[in-house]
């Protein structure tokens, strides 16, 4: 077991070596993580862990990657990316240029999905997807949107539910066991490090997605990043949220109102 006291130290060491900020993480869910990591490197005490990660960047960088939740797939609950293209594109056709944030992307698959939706309703060409995340390695993995070939079994399938307008085949190329996405797509795609527990706004956006990430900070952390989204926002912005997240404990819910309760798409309104 990890000791409460042990793994707050542990943190803070993190924090002040690498500038990496996991204090305000959900305790049970890094928990799980961390003795999931010690299994893999056969590492049996915790302090032996907490010294080898200090002291070699290389463990460090593994650790994140255990850390850090990279599991997605493209259109993942499909109904979701309908209720995008029935109730959210309409609004964003209203503005000459679209600027979308994908918060927390991983290996890209929601970005990709995003570009292909935003293709289908004739406004990828006017729009930027900025996706980002803490974790350099998954994203370089989306930087070349490459994926397996199985994979994209799953994935048509979601597309499909989803309202997909063609075939996703017409998205990718395949090659042996891969399939690599179009470069249509990357061209308006901008992969980019960017930490919601330290790193500030840097745009303002007509949409963010932040899709179950949340559910990994405590009630503090996520009511910090629900302000970082509200600021980052242009008045009637829109914020989509995972199935299993919510404003309620967030002191900015009042200034969002509902478009989709059930998928978690909410619109900035006017109120100061």
């Amino acid at each position: 077991m990890i000791d409460n006291e042990e793994l707050k130290i542990f943190l803070y060491e993190i924090r002040e070596v690498y500038g990496y900020d996991f204090t305000e993480y959900s305790k049970s869910s890094l928990k799980r993580r961390l003795q999931y990591f010690m299994k893999l490197q056969k590492i049996s005490d915790f302090k032996e862990l907490s010294g080898i990660v200090i002291e070699d960047e290389s463990k460090f960088e593994n650790l994140v990657q255990s850390i850090t939740v990279n599991v997605t797939e493209m259109f993942r609950d499909p109904s979701f990316y309908k209720s995008l293209r029935n109730n959210v594109t309409s609004r964003l056709a209203t503005y000459p240029f679209i600027k979308i944030w994908i918060a927390g992307c991983a290996t890209g698959e929601e970005a990709y999905s995003m570009a292909i939706l935003l293709k289908e309703e004739n406004l990828l060409s006017r729009s930027v997807i900025y996706a980002t995340d803490i974790n350099q390695k998954v994203l370089q993995n989306a930087k070349e949107g490459i994926y397996t070939y199985s994979d994209m079994q799953k994935h048509t399938a979601n597309y499909i539910k989803a309202g997909g307008k063609r075939t996703l085949s017409e998205y990718y190329t395949a090659k042996y066991d891969s399939a690599i996405m179009d470069k249509s797509l990357k061209e308006n795609i901008v992969f980019s490090v960017h930490n919601l527990t330290v790193d500030k706004s840097f745009n303002e956006f007509q949409i963010i997605l932040c899709r179950n990430v949340l559910i990994y900070f405590n009630q503090s952390l996520q009511n910090k990043v629900i302000n970082l989204f509200y600021e980052s926002l242009c008045v009637f912005g829109h914020l989509a949220l995972g199935n299993k997240e919510s404003l309620y404990f967030s002191d900015k819910m009042k200034h969002f109102d509902d478009v989709d309760k059930k998928e978690k798409i909410f619109i900035k309104n006017t109120l100061s």
